[in-house]
């Protein structure tokens, strides 16, 4: 029997164990596996295999049996999902259902989830904004939060790493606060966004409009041949999961180049339970997990672990790590794990009309949409509320279709809709701020179906939250009526956090391992062979959608492990 139990742990025993296969996952099982490692990616949810396993990708509106809206059943079976914008009939599939992972919502927290190859690389909206230094010089100069450990000149080289794999659209714009990178030839304005753009330009300083930066191939480059992709054909279907790969996901780019290297194994149907911490070598040596489907535990071993479950999944498996030197779970000397998490607030926006350029409309689809980067408290405090906003703007006309008259009047009408005015829409992209009130913790009184303690979510917006929703609007409806737009009107959703689906933090990073739970290289401070790369790593959320940034930390991560291997 000890001749079995070692050769299982032999078999089970890899140089790197990544944990989710997600946007930052994916790029650690490439980056490890193309240097060599023998890498296992352990995944919860199951397959989906790129151009296999997108079922929706080639429907035809009429192909769908709900055409295309989900039915009333599961609506009422998944009232957390059904608030997703992407839980419809074309892609409902790859976004978790209620009952396949309940938390406790001490408040209202809408968990968004995608268990499968790829996790909401699938789903994500493909924006793609670096950070600049004034990101990250935030916390530190209006003490909100603890310092970054890191600053713009430490990540700028592996932006562009990223970019060049990934592929980026995006114009030179310029921009102190939202730096240039690598770019592929980017997507333009149209005559309203262009209209908008002057006015603000002519009215403000410090504001700019431009097309927002995304994750799209817009021109053919032997990388992106090689990993199988093609340029992007403006179908405007990303959700379904790409057959051309024309958006960046794991599922098309970073598992099948990671896979191709022969380097890696990948585990679906795997719930990692904890991460086993050895006492004795004073490191994580492995990782605990149930199979979803017979419920079996396995242990899977490595010398460096990286966390990359998503934001929240990765508090959760870390608060779950308990052992004799860690009751409060791994690396929580200071008790911070799983205390100052925050998200965008997205629940402004703000609409309104142009009766103009009637001798104008839009035609084909285009995947991005103009962007307003942040210009409240940029390089000083100016307002009564911190830090700020970024801000998304687009314009269509609406096809109206007239439905009265009989017979040939009828048929007339049917057959020649006309275009009505413009119309706008800005929403907008907040900062909150992480406080050590919003906080996630484990249930231990409740469990999963594998005996897993249950999430609790304590998250809330604050009065700094409100002051920032009101100057939206108030900003908003100003820059719109110098443009000469009219029926101005603004909206809050009063939405739950979660929607957004960009929850951060739980385990930042810090330069003092007093108060915070990861160094500058996402390296835990009391384990180091344990790596946090994902969304909760992050010490502040700034403006700009995350996944970029999240990529490029993953990136110099890996670098900076491989290294220390060979030490």
């Amino acid at each position: 029997m000890a001749n079995l139990n070692l050769d299982n742990e032999k078999d089970n025993t890899y140089d790197v164990i990544v944990i989710g296969s997600g946007m930052s996952g994916g790029w650690a099982a490439k980056e490890f596996a193309e240097k060599g490692l023998r890498t296992l990616v352990i995944e919860r949810g199951r397959e989906v295999k790129h151009n296999v396993n997108y079922p929706t990708t080639n429907l035809n509106p009429w192909e769908f049996k709900h055409r295309g809206v989900i039915s009333q059943k599961l609506r009422d079976e998944n009232p957390i999902a059904s608030r997703c914008y992407v839980f419809n009939e074309d892609a409902e599939h790859f976004v978790s259902k209620d009952k396949e992972h309940p938390y406790v919502q001490e408040k209202p927290f809408d968990w968004i989830k995608g268990y499968q190859t790829g996790g909401k690389s699938l789903l994500w909206a493909r924006q793609t904004q670096r950070w600049s230094q004034y990101d990250f010089d935030g916390p530190g100069r209006d003490g909100f939060a603890v310092e970054w450990p890191i600053g713009y000149r430490d990540l700028a080289p592996w932006y562009s790493y990223v970019e060049k794999f990934v592929g980026i659209a995006g114009n030179y714009d310029g921009l102190d606060i939202l730096p240039d990178g690598e770019f592929l030839p980017g997507m333009g304005l149209n005559c309203i966004e262009e209209h908008f753009k002057s006015s603000v330009e002519k009215n403000y300083s410090g504001r700019h409009v431009i097309s927002g930066r995304c994750a799209h191939i817009t021109e053919y480059r032997d990388i992106f041949a090689k990993q199988g992709r093609a340029t992007c054909q403006y179908r405007n279907l990303c959700q379904r999961g790409c057959p051309f790969g024309g958006y960046f996901s794991s599922n098309s780019s970073t598992l099948p180049w990671a896979m191709n290297t022969g380097n890696l194994t990948m585990i679906h149907h795997s719930v990692v339970h904890s991460i086993i911490y050895d006492d004795k070598k004073q490191k994580a040596k492995g990782v605990r997990v149930i199979d979803s489907l017979n419920k079996e535990d396995k242990e899977y071993y490595a010398s460096i672990i990286f966390v990359n479950a998503g934001a929240l999944n990765t508090n959760l498996i870390l608060l779950n790590s308990t052992s004799g030197r860690f009751p409060q779970g791994l690396g929580n000397d200071n008790g911070l794990l799983g205390k100052f998490i925050a998200f965008h607030n997205y629940r402004a926006t703000v609409s309104a009309e142009y009766d103009g350029y009637t001798d104008k409309h839009t035609t084909g689809r285009e995947p991005t949409t103009s962007y307003l980067p942040r210009f409240r408290n940029v390089k000083k405090q100016e307002t009564d509320f911190l830090r700020g906003y970024a801000a998304g703007f687009g314009a269509r006309r609406q096809i109206i279709t007239d439905y009265n008259g009989y017979g040939e009047e009828l048929k007339e009408n049917l057959l020649n809709p006309k275009y009505g005015v413009w119309q706008m829409r800005s929403h907008m992209m907040g900062e909150t701020i992480p406080k050590e009130s919003n906080q996630v913790k484990l249930d231990l009184s409740k469990t999963d179906d594998w005996g897993i303690p249950l999430l609790s979510i304590d998250v809330d917006y604050d009065e700094n939250d409100e002051k920032m929703v009101r100057d939206y609007h108030e900003q908003f409806t100003e820059m719109f009526e110098k443009a000469g737009f009219s029926n101005i009107k603004t909206h809050d959703s009063k939405q739950a956090p979660g929607l957004d689906i960009h929850e951060m933090g739980g385990v930042r990073m810090g330069k003092d391992p007093k108060t915070s739970l990861l160094n500058k290289w996402n390296q835990m401070h009391a384990c180091k062979n344990v790596y946090v790369t994902d969304g909760a790593c992050m010490t502040s959320t700034s403006t700009q959608n995350p996944s970029l940034t999240y990529m490029a930390l993953t990136a110099r991560a890996c670098d900076h492990a491989i290294k220390e291997s060979k030490v």
